[in-house]
């Protein structure tokens, strides 16, 4: 056993469920998959998230809920803009389309002759979040993973 506790530049292991407490809804989970690995402090996960599990130590199990601010905060008009058609190349775009930028996924949400309104807002922004977490396992950090700023998976970096 280890006297680990999540904190800044460990790896942490957990197994997660995520739902939406108004309706138990489950957005994502790791059950029947692999733990999900991260480097602590590194701005991997959630600011809610990380905040929750310090101090944590292996086999700890808990159970917290986020709002908006401390998950994918409140959506913002500004991140509602028109673009023009022929920047979407090949594609058609249609109104409920979810496509990917250079700066992250996007939403279409009216299209009209000429141009496309997309939404950049995170799909869960506004949303208040439900986690179950429990804590798999903890180590250091190797060089390495503190250089590239994330955690690596068994055998070293895949990028």
């Amino acid at each position: 056993m280890t006297d680990l506790v999540v904190e800044k530049d460990l790896v942490a292991s957990v197994h997660y469920t995520g739902t939406f407490p108004e309706d138990g809804e489950e957005f994502d989970s790791s059950k029947g998959s692999v733990p999900l690995s991260f480097l602590v402090g590194h701005k991997q996960m959630i600011p809610g998230f990380e905040r929750e599990m310090m101090g944590a130590t292996v086999g700890e199990k808990r159970t917290f809920t986020l709002p908006p601010e401390d998950a994918y905060g409140q959506p913002s008009d500004e991140n509602v803009v028109e673009l023009a058609k022929e920047q979407f190349g090949e594609i058609t775009p249609t109104e409920g389309m979810m496509l990917m930028s250079d700066v992250g996924p996007f939403k279409v949400v009216g299209v009209n002759k000429e141009t496309v309104k997309v939404d950049f807002n995170h799909p869960m922004a506004g949303r208040t979040l439900k986690f179950e977490v429990e804590v798999m396992d903890l180590r250091k950090a190797s060089t390495e993973e503190l250089l590239h700023g994330h955690a690596h998976g068994p055998g070293g970096y895949q990028h």
